[in-house]
């Protein structure tokens, strides 16, 4: 252990002097024990003579107890007052036990992370269960405050509030429902109709011909379905009569039709069709309240309409009349 300490000039002298002494005394302690040794080793010597096998069990025990009364007897070795071997001594234990203190850090430190880490989740773990707690605290407050509330009302009162609730509801559901005939109207007028009145002229299926201009539509469709050209397209009179003939006229109740309020083209005769169409299904369906084999209409003809809504899975068929038609009803399947 090299140790370099800065002491005066007189303590310089002083310290030299004790290490001196202290040396003295190691190599005087040194010959001592040198000394005995060679003692006990002409000792033994003088006894090679006798076998190890002579000896009795008595002579082993003298020679034993002999032994430990030596030492007993002797007294231990002290350093003489002034020396600094008990110094050094005490700071090679320290040095040592320093070392072995920062070996023992170092190698906790990795164990110190991790238990941090840990007490840090734990932490987190734990404001999350004091907040749930809060919170339910506070549910259960505030579910108690409502029981409460709700038993001190009547029964006329309950009733009263249970029925604004459906009344608000409703309300809700009617719009919602008027604004979703509007998209669906608007749908039916803007892309659809076209689409259909293309069918019945004999053009291609719904979906097939998307960008049709219903201007276009008065010439109708050649054979091989394709559209003719405008100096192809009949007079007025041909191409009412042939609306007619498909869509029917205007009087949708077999009256006769007489004189029409306004002049239809194709594309609003397909459109008027369809609405009139989806509007008989869906009374028809909330008339039967659930009941399927009362929810058929009665259809004239299999129109491109009526095949649309069959294709879309909107409608089916009745399975042993084909004049017969319903709406899928999509909530009484999710209900089942």
């Amino acid at each position: 252990m090299d140790m370099e300490i800065d002491y005066g000039e007189p303590a310089t002298r002083s310290y030299e002097a004790d290490v001196e002494r202290t040396i003295r005394e190691l190599k005087k302690r040194k010959n001592e024990l040198e000394e005995a040794l060679n003692q006990l080793s002409a000792s033994s010597s003088s006894r090679t003579c006798v076998p190890d096998s002579e000896l009795t069990a008595k002579d082993t025990l003298e020679i034993m107890a002999k032994a430990y009364q030596t030492v007993a007897e002797s007294e231990p070795y002290l350093p003489t007052p002034g020396s600094i071997l008990p110094a050094l001594l005490a700071m090679r234990s320290t040095q040592k036990t320093i070392e072995e203190s920062t070996e023992y850090l170092d190698s906790q430190a990795s164990t110190l992370e991790q238990v941090e880490r840990k007490v840090e989740v734990q932490r987190g773990e734990l404001r999350e269960q004091q907040a749930l707690r809060e919170a339910l605290e506070k549910r259960v407050k505030s579910l108690r405050a409502g029981l409460e509330n709700r038993q001190e009302k009547t029964q006329d009162q309950l009733a009263r509030e249970r029925i604004a609730e459906l009344k608000q509801e409703k309300k809700q559901w009617d719009q919602q429902t008027s604004s979703l005939m509007k998209e669906l109207d608007w749908f039916i007028q803007e892309h659809l109709g076209p689409m259909l009145a293309a069918e019945e002229l004999g053009g291609p299926v719904v979906g097939q011909l998307t960008d049709i201009d219903p201007y276009d539509l008065s010439a109708g469709f050649s054979a091989q379905g394709k559209l003719k050209k405008a100096k192809d397209q009949p007079d007025i009179d041909k191409r009412q009569r042939r609306i007619d003939d498909i869509w029917g006229p205007q009087d949708q109740d077999g009256q006769p039709s007489g004189k029409r309020k306004r002049e239809r083209d194709e594309t609003s005769a397909a459109t008027e069709e369809m609405r009139n169409l989806t509007e008989k299904l869906m009374n028809k369906l909330v008339e039967a309240g659930g009941d399927t084999s009362a929810a058929y209409v009665k259809i004239s003809r299999e129109s491109a309409a009526v095949r649309f809504l069959v294709r879309s899975k909107v409608a089916v068929f009745h399975p042993k009349d084909a004049q017969r038609l319903r709406l899928v009803d999509f909530g009484r399947d999710l209900d089942d």
